[in-house]
């Protein structure tokens, strides 16, 4: 019997072009891998001859590439896929997954639903992955010159009409109320379920212009909520892949405004709990650029607030204090008008409450602790029993100025409230503020009061 011809691999020029461009020798690759690798549980022992091998063709099992692409992409940078480093072998695989903004609509349904697929079937892959500052500031860059999509109406599939996209909007309020009143953890799963056996199905549907665009709305509305809720069940990384496809979704639905509020309200504070406050006011400036005319005076408060956080990250007084006012008298005159009524529905939260939340925020982080004080009081005042996870973070917050200023009982009293209310959340934002305030009251650890707080702590995570 003739012997089957052998088939010869084809050598690997996209690894090799992205080799050269970041500058790396094959050692230098392979070290970069196995550290990558080390920081996500993985034993690698990579070394200049295997990256020979991968330039021949071959190409590692399991989880291999998607770890040298995240290898790759920190040394560039940026985002790479495991498309760019030629090793995705026909795959669509997870690594790459929600990390890119589409140019076509079909392209950005296709992306979409393949993150919910694989947030359903491969989570705990996805929220493994890092984030990095710059896969959230090129695709503002993308929707800022991006023109507006031709057209989104589809003629293939089941008839998708104005109920179900009502229906969307319907559930997303729903989510959102449970959200507010008991965290992520109890509700993200319900949402990333509904988005993969409802949602794809009727984006994949057949729909008229008009529908599409109202579709689109609705789903990136929903896209969004489900990458704050990855944030507060501790997955940035995962956070960032739906932010990244609910920008996209808003393009398709031809609304810049809610494409700002994607970039100032969701990438904005992802770059700030990841300690990127450079990044914080460069988003926030993106959406009010991108956004120019087209958002009521209540949106343009929102961003010029996220902005200010940027500038008070970086310890730019003057910078915050200028956009801060901004802020404060955008949302006077939102509050002034006779039609606020036209508000859409994803600003109408933010009112005073929220404003004096971000400065509060801002104060504290350039170490004014006065003014963050009055701003914690009162967000806490106006806020809504409903909203129980912010009510905690403000708590923490307040506390935090009494510590700054050296009121030790009044702190660990205030912390005490807070800690009842994030006994009913499951929610990892909240336990981060909680650790940070614990943080901060080290330096008092002999103090009675703060003794008795330690104990309560270690009483309620019993």
């Amino acid at each position: 019997m003739a012997a089957r011809p052998l088939v010869a691999r084809q050598p690997n020029e996209r690894l090799q072009a992205l080799i050269q461009e970041a500058g790396c020798s094959n050692a230098g690759l392979a070290r970069r891998v196995n550290m990558c690798g080390a920081e996500h549980g993985l034993d690698l022992r990579y070394d200049k001859t295997s990256v020979a091998r991968w330039l021949r063709g071959q190409q590692p099992r399991g989880r291999a590439p998607a770890i040298i692409a995240e290898a790759l992409g920190r040394k560039l940078g940026r985002t790479v896929t495991i498309d760019e480093i030629g090793m995705a072998n026909g795959k669509n695989l997870a690594s790459g997954v929600g990390l890119q903004f589409s140019p076509t609509v079909l392209g950005a349904i296709e992306q979409v639903c393949e993150l919910w697929r694989s947030d359903v079937g491969r989570r705990d892959f996805l929220s493994g992955t890092s984030v990095a500052s710059s896969a959230l500031v090129e695709p503002s860059r993308d929707w800022l010159i991006t023109a507006a999509d031709a057209q989104v109406a589809r003629s293939a599939g089941a008839r998708v009409g104005v109920a179900d996209v009502e229906a969307v909007r319907a559930t997303t309020e729903a989510l959102v109320e449970l959200d507010h009143r008991y965290g992520s953890g109890h509700v993200r799963p319900v949402v990333v379920h509904y988005l993969n056996s409802v949602v794809s199905g009727l984006l994949a549907g057949s729909y008229r212009e008009a529908v599409g665009r109202e579709l689109f709305a609705a789903v990136a509305r929903l896209t969004e909520l489900a990458g704050y809720m990855a944030v507060d069940t501790g997955q940035p990384g995962l956070a960032q892949r739906y932010y990244i496809q609910a920008l996209r979704l808003a393009q398709a639905a031809g609304d810049r405004g809610y494409g700002g509020y994607v970039l100032a309200a969701s990438m904005s504070h992802l770059a700030a709990s990841l300690g990127n406050p450079r990044e914080i006011a460069q988003l926030a400036k993106a959406a009010q650029e991108g956004a120019r005319g087209k958002v009521p005076p209540r949106a343009e408060a929102m961003f010029y607030a996220a902005e200010a956080r940027g500038h008070a990250l970086l310890g730019d007084a003057r910078s915050c204090q200028t956009v801060a006012a901004r802020a404060v008298s955008r949302l006077d005159a939102a509050e002034n008008a006779t039609d606020t009524g036209d508000d859409p529905p994803w600003i109408r939260h933010f009112d005073r409450a929220y404003l004096a939340d971000e400065l509060a925020h801002c104060h504290r982080d350039l170490g004014q602790a006065e003014p963050a004080r009055r701003q914690a009081e009162e967000a806490l005042a106006v806020h809504p029993k409903s909203r129980v996870r912010r009510r905690a973070i403000d708590l923490l917050l307040l506390a935090t100025t009494h510590v700054q200023q050296r009121e030790v009982e009044e702190a660990c009293a205030t912390g005490a409230r807070a800690l009842e209310l994030l006994g009913t959340l499951r929610s990892n934002r909240g336990a981060e503020y909680l650790e940070d305030f614990q943080q901060r009251l080290a330096p008092f650890r002999d103090e009675p009061a703060v003794r008795e707080f330690g104990a309560r702590m270690e009483l309620a995570a019993a």
